[in-house]
């Protein structure tokens, strides 16, 4: 039986030190693995995990922190947008590099064609 997935937003940045995409963890790291991610399922849950985020780009630990909608779904986490899918798998270009080529991307496939 198939459980729902839970839905929620999340916050993604970039790191300042390489530019990598980051993904703001439940012990307020940043992680480079989209799975790692905490998903507020509530929206008082989603502005506390914002204004932490803030508070990394006022240390210049990360820039262009943003709120995102995405499910978690037996421990994975898929980002709603398309483009946050890809920020979470890396180079789409070419599958043999970055996230995807080490099996370390987003737990759900690039769409067909990218």
């Amino acid at each position: 039986m198939t459980t729902s997935p839970e839905k929620g937003q999340l916050v993604t940045a970039n790191r300042l030190r390489d530019g990598i995409a980051v993904f703001l963890t439940r012990s307020g790291v940043w992680s480079e693995t989209i799975d790692d991610a905490a998903l507020a399922l509530e929206p008082q849950a989603a502005a506390a995990l914002e204004s932490r985020a803030k508070d990394d780009e006022k240390s210049t630990l990360i820039t262009g922190a943003y709120l995102i909608d995405a499910e978690r779904l037996n421990g994975r986490v898929r980002a709603s947008h398309i483009r946050e899918r890809m920020r979470a798998l890396g180079p789409t270009v070419r599958l043999d590099l970055g996230k995807q080529a080490e099996g370390t991307g987003a737990g759900f496939a690039a769409p067909e064609g990218v």
